[in-house]
């Protein structure tokens, strides 16, 4: 491995982390409030992407950039008071239910406005073209940018949660809400707003990465699954957890898909002796390249058996 490869490498995984820390963090945040698994925290995301299309438009990236996020927040706040909030009582299938309805909801709405087709949503000319060259590769702007947002998303959210007075009321709701209650405070509006900025955090990642990657009804069951799968490796309700794990992912996919040995060519330079006759001969021709998507869900089960509440959880599963 080369030091060119390792570097260059690091930065494409730690942009690719950081988005997916910014998408975990709100679903991080809804379940350590709630206890609620929202299914339909990636349709978020997406239709953050198709609302900062449709608004950069008209009224350019930088108005997108602050408007989408809170179209989505405020969006999930309803969804939230006059919906999640009415089956709440029911119990945990239910409320699995109704996000999982609201997916498909927003999946067929989006495709109504806009098409099955991927919207021509690019970046603006700021963000276009390289940020630096090194060891003849570019590093793009679109990749630092997503990482500025995500360190800044970061370390507000964390000042919000631990230096102002509604950061003291959300921690304090989460566990002794009665107490909260007794104390004069709305308890329910606190979720509801939980809820809306949770919903608002995919919204902003949908800002930053539909120019990024690409803006189509698809981006959401791409990257739904890999959500889930940060919140449970980083510890179901953890925030710290949730960057650690979004962090390690991104660099265990963007290394396995920049690398392309296979373990047959690995044991024929340690000398090993393997050809068509060796047992599971066919699996060990493929490439870290090839099994690289599904790193992250070995990851996840190897993480269920060994330790199930994750690297930083405090609930078990």
């Amino acid at each position: 491995m080369s030091f060119e490869f390792f570097v260059i490498s690091l930065l494409n995984g730690l942009s690719y982390g950081l988005l997916l820390f910014m998408l975990s963090s709100g679903l991080t945040l809804i379940f350590s409030m709630m206890g609620v698994l929202n299914f339909a925290h990636a349709s978020f995301y997406m239709l953050g992407a198709y609302l900062a299309y449709a608004i950069s438009q008209a009224l350019g990236f930088w108005v997108a950039l602050v408007a989408a996020p809170l179209l989505v927040g405020a969006l999930g706040a309803a969804f939230e008071r006059y919906s999640l909030r009415r089956v709440h009582k029911f119990g945990h299938v239910p409320e699995l239910l109704v996000t999982f309805g609201l997916s498909y909801l927003i999946l067929e709405v989006v495709q109504l406005i806009w098409g099955r087709a991927a919207v021509p949503y690019g970046l603006p000319p700021f963000l276009q073209g390289p940020l630096f060259t090194l060891f003849d590769t570019q590093f793009p702007k679109s990749r630092a940018f997503i990482m500025l947002v995500a360190v800044l998303m970061l370390v507000a959210v964390w000042l919000l949660l631990t230096r102002t007075r509604i950061g003291l009321v959300i921690q304090a709701a989460l566990t002794h809400p009665e107490m909260v209650e007794a104390l004069g405070h709305n308890v329910p509006r606190v979720f509801m707003l939980v809820f809306g900025g949770g919903a608002a955090l995919a919204g902003l990642a949908g800002v930053i990465g539909g120019n990024t990657y690409i803006t189509e009804p698809a981006m959401a069951l791409a990257v739904g699954p890999i959500i889930f799968v940060v919140v449970v490796v980083g510890g179901m309700g953890s925030l710290g957890g949730a960057f650690v794990a979004s962090l390690l992912i991104g660099m265990v996919q963007t290394f396995a898909v920049a690398m392309d040995h296979s373990l047959l060519g690995l044991l024929r330079g340690l000398g090993v002796a393997a050809g068509p006759e060796t047992f599971g001969y066919p699996v060990l021709r493929l490439t870290m390249a090839q099994v690289a998507p599904i790193l992250p869900y070995l990851l996840l089960v190897l993480m269920l058996i060994f330790r199930p509440r994750g690297l930083m959880g405090k609930r078990e599963g």
